[in-house]
Protein backbone atom coordinates (compact mmCIF):
# COMPACT_ATOMS: atom_id res chain seq x y z
CA UNK A 1 0.00 0.00 0.00
CA UNK A 2 0.97 3.18 -0.88
CA UNK A 3 2.08 5.83 1.89
CA UNK A 4 -0.28 8.25 2.79
CA UNK A 5 1.79 11.18 1.81
CA UNK A 6 2.84 9.67 -1.68
CA UNK A 7 -0.94 8.92 -1.97
CA UNK A 8 -2.35 11.93 -1.64
CA UNK A 9 0.04 12.79 -5.08
CA UNK A 10 -1.36 10.18 -6.79
CA UNK A 11 -3.99 10.46 -9.23
CA UNK A 12 -3.51 8.46 -12.68
CA UNK A 13 -3.18 4.83 -11.95
CA UNK A 14 -1.83 2.81 -14.92
CA UNK A 15 -2.36 -0.94 -15.60
CA UNK A 16 0.10 -2.60 -17.50
CA UNK A 17 1.43 -6.34 -17.85
CA UNK A 18 1.76 -9.33 -20.76
CA UNK A 19 -1.08 -10.06 -23.03
CA UNK A 20 -3.55 -12.52 -21.17
CA UNK A 21 -2.16 -11.94 -17.79
CA UNK A 22 -5.57 -10.18 -16.07
CA UNK A 23 -5.32 -6.51 -16.91
CA UNK A 24 -8.83 -6.36 -17.37
CA UNK A 25 -9.41 -8.63 -15.13
CA UNK A 26 -8.11 -6.37 -12.50
CA UNK A 27 -9.52 -3.44 -13.54
CA UNK A 28 -13.06 -4.99 -13.45
CA UNK A 29 -11.67 -5.70 -9.36
CA UNK A 30 -10.85 -2.53 -8.68
CA UNK A 31 -14.22 -1.06 -9.86
CA UNK A 32 -16.17 -3.34 -8.14
CA UNK A 33 -14.68 -2.15 -5.03
CA UNK A 34 -15.51 1.44 -5.86
CA UNK A 35 -18.76 0.87 -6.70
CA UNK A 36 -19.06 -1.14 -2.85
CA UNK A 37 -17.53 2.15 -1.41
CA UNK A 38 -20.29 3.84 -2.84
CA UNK A 39 -18.61 5.34 -5.82
CA UNK A 40 -19.59 5.34 -9.52
CA UNK A 41 -17.07 4.46 -12.03
CA UNK A 42 -17.33 5.86 -15.56
CA UNK A 43 -15.49 5.60 -18.70
CA UNK A 44 -14.86 1.84 -20.80
CA UNK A 45 -14.30 -1.68 -20.60
CA UNK A 46 -12.93 -3.79 -23.13
CA UNK A 47 -14.43 -7.38 -23.26
CA UNK A 48 -13.80 -10.36 -25.01
CA UNK A 49 -15.82 -11.56 -28.11
CA UNK A 50 -15.78 -16.01 -28.22
CA UNK A 51 -17.31 -18.28 -29.76
CA UNK A 52 -16.75 -22.22 -29.45
CA UNK A 53 -13.70 -21.25 -27.23
CA UNK A 54 -11.91 -18.93 -29.78
CA UNK A 55 -11.42 -15.45 -29.60
CA UNK A 56 -13.72 -13.75 -32.54
CA UNK A 57 -13.48 -9.98 -31.28
CA UNK A 58 -13.85 -7.55 -28.69
CA UNK A 59 -16.65 -5.52 -27.76
CA UNK A 60 -16.41 -1.64 -25.61
CA UNK A 61 -18.42 -1.01 -22.73
CA UNK A 62 -19.47 2.11 -21.38
CA UNK A 63 -19.24 1.50 -17.34
CA UNK A 64 -21.84 3.81 -16.20
CA UNK A 65 -24.95 2.87 -19.12
CA UNK A 66 -23.99 -0.92 -19.71
CA UNK A 67 -24.37 -0.09 -23.47
CA UNK A 68 -22.03 -2.10 -25.59
CA UNK A 69 -20.93 -2.44 -29.26
CA UNK A 70 -18.20 -4.14 -31.13
CA UNK A 71 -15.60 -2.22 -30.80
CA UNK A 72 -13.07 -5.19 -33.57
CA UNK A 73 -14.04 -8.50 -35.27
CA UNK A 74 -12.44 -11.05 -37.42
CA UNK A 75 -15.71 -10.50 -40.01
CA UNK A 76 -18.03 -8.29 -40.51
CA UNK A 77 -15.99 -5.03 -40.21
CA UNK A 78 -15.10 -2.72 -42.33
CA UNK A 79 -12.49 -0.69 -40.53
CA UNK A 80 -8.95 -0.49 -40.21
CA UNK A 81 -6.74 -3.90 -39.83
CA UNK A 82 -4.82 -4.45 -36.47
CA UNK A 83 -3.77 -8.46 -36.69
CA UNK A 84 -6.42 -10.52 -37.28
CA UNK A 85 -9.28 -7.66 -36.48
CA UNK A 86 -10.89 -4.66 -38.17
CA UNK A 87 -11.42 -2.19 -35.64
CA UNK A 88 -14.83 -0.45 -35.45
CA UNK A 89 -13.94 3.40 -35.60
CA UNK A 90 -17.33 4.11 -35.03
CA UNK A 91 -17.56 1.99 -31.57
CA UNK A 92 -14.63 4.25 -30.51
CA UNK A 93 -15.57 8.11 -31.88
CA UNK A 94 -19.39 7.50 -30.70
CA UNK A 95 -19.83 5.22 -27.63
CA UNK A 96 -16.39 5.90 -26.12
CA UNK A 97 -16.10 9.16 -26.49
CA UNK A 98 -19.14 9.31 -24.91
CA UNK A 99 -18.40 6.96 -22.34
CA UNK A 100 -15.59 9.20 -21.50
CA UNK A 101 -17.01 12.52 -21.30
CA UNK A 102 -19.45 11.25 -18.71
CA UNK A 103 -16.91 10.06 -16.54
CA UNK A 104 -15.07 13.20 -16.72
CA UNK A 105 -18.17 15.41 -15.95
CA UNK A 106 -20.18 13.14 -14.00
CA UNK A 107 -18.62 9.85 -12.63
CA UNK A 108 -16.06 9.77 -9.76
CA UNK A 109 -12.98 7.85 -11.21
CA UNK A 110 -12.58 7.22 -14.96
CA UNK A 111 -11.53 4.20 -16.59
CA UNK A 112 -9.89 3.03 -19.56
CA UNK A 113 -9.43 -0.53 -20.83
CA UNK A 114 -7.61 0.00 -22.90
CA UNK A 115 -4.69 2.49 -24.21
CA UNK A 116 -3.75 0.66 -27.30
CA UNK A 117 -3.02 0.21 -30.81
CA UNK A 118 -6.91 -0.46 -31.41
CA UNK A 119 -8.16 1.96 -29.53
CA UNK A 120 -5.57 4.90 -30.55
CA UNK A 121 -6.58 4.83 -34.48
CA UNK A 122 -9.49 6.90 -33.50
CA UNK A 123 -7.99 10.69 -33.17
CA UNK A 124 -11.30 11.51 -31.57
CA UNK A 125 -11.35 8.55 -28.53
CA UNK A 126 -7.21 9.58 -28.41
CA UNK A 127 -8.67 13.24 -28.08
CA UNK A 128 -11.53 12.18 -25.42
CA UNK A 129 -9.15 10.04 -23.57
CA UNK A 130 -6.19 13.09 -23.11
CA UNK A 131 -9.19 15.45 -21.85
CA UNK A 132 -10.79 12.99 -19.47
CA UNK A 133 -7.61 12.22 -18.09
CA UNK A 134 -4.75 14.26 -18.30
CA UNK A 135 -6.50 17.67 -18.79
CA UNK A 136 -9.37 16.97 -16.04
CA UNK A 137 -8.24 18.09 -12.74
CA UNK A 138 -8.47 15.96 -9.68
CA UNK A 139 -10.80 13.35 -11.46
CA UNK A 140 -9.09 10.56 -10.63
CA UNK A 141 -8.27 7.78 -13.44
CA UNK A 142 -7.06 4.32 -13.73
CA UNK A 143 -6.15 2.87 -17.39
CA UNK A 144 -4.76 -0.13 -18.67
CA UNK A 145 -2.19 0.61 -20.86
CA UNK A 146 -0.91 -1.66 -23.94
CA UNK A 147 2.98 -2.87 -22.56
CA UNK A 148 4.99 -2.72 -25.88
CA UNK A 149 3.37 -0.26 -27.70
CA UNK A 150 5.11 3.22 -28.74
CA UNK A 151 2.19 6.02 -28.60
CA UNK A 152 2.93 9.80 -27.84
CA UNK A 153 -0.21 9.87 -25.84
CA UNK A 154 1.18 6.60 -23.67
CA UNK A 155 4.36 8.80 -23.14
CA UNK A 156 2.22 11.63 -21.68
CA UNK A 157 -0.03 9.83 -19.64
CA UNK A 158 3.10 8.02 -18.13
CA UNK A 159 5.09 11.58 -17.72
CA UNK A 160 1.71 13.13 -16.24
CA UNK A 161 1.98 14.79 -12.78
CA UNK A 162 -0.10 12.45 -10.05
CA UNK A 163 0.74 9.43 -12.57
CA UNK A 164 2.33 5.82 -11.34
CA UNK A 165 2.76 2.84 -13.46
CA UNK A 166 1.96 -0.77 -11.84
CA UNK A 167 2.27 -3.86 -13.59
CA UNK A 168 -0.37 -7.02 -13.48
CA UNK A 169 1.80 -10.24 -13.23
CA UNK A 170 0.25 -14.08 -12.26
CA UNK A 171 1.71 -13.60 -9.03
CA UNK A 172 0.49 -10.02 -7.92
CA UNK A 173 -3.04 -10.25 -9.94
CA UNK A 174 -5.02 -11.52 -7.02
CA UNK A 175 -3.51 -8.74 -4.56
CA UNK A 176 -2.65 -5.63 -6.92
CA UNK A 177 -6.32 -4.70 -7.49
CA UNK A 178 -7.21 -4.83 -3.33
CA UNK A 179 -4.31 -2.64 -2.90
CA UNK A 180 -5.04 -0.43 -5.39
CA UNK A 181 -8.81 -0.35 -4.67
CA UNK A 182 -8.05 1.08 -1.31
CA UNK A 183 -5.51 3.64 -2.66
CA UNK A 184 -8.28 4.81 -4.93
CA UNK A 185 -11.06 4.67 -2.61
CA UNK A 186 -9.09 6.44 -0.04
CA UNK A 187 -8.32 9.64 -2.50
CA UNK A 188 -11.80 9.92 -3.40
CA UNK A 189 -12.79 10.37 0.00
CA UNK A 190 -10.23 12.48 0.93
CA UNK A 191 -11.66 14.97 -2.07
CA UNK A 192 -15.12 14.42 -1.90
CA UNK A 193 -16.27 13.15 2.00
CA UNK A 194 -16.71 9.64 3.00
CA UNK A 195 -20.05 9.01 0.40
CA UNK A 196 -19.98 8.94 -2.90
CA UNK A 197 -22.62 9.37 -6.13
CA UNK A 198 -25.07 6.24 -6.19
CA UNK A 199 -25.34 4.52 -9.23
Amino acid sequence: MTENFELMTVRIWLLTGDPAVGKSTALSKILLEVRRAGFAPGGVLTREIRSHGEREGFQLTDIASDESETLADVKGITGPRIGKYRVNLKTLSTLGVVALKHAAGRSDLIAVDEVGPMELLSPEFRRAIHTAVIETSKKPAVCVVHKRFQDPLIDELRASHGAVMEEVTFENRDELPVALGKDIIQYLRSESGIGGKAL
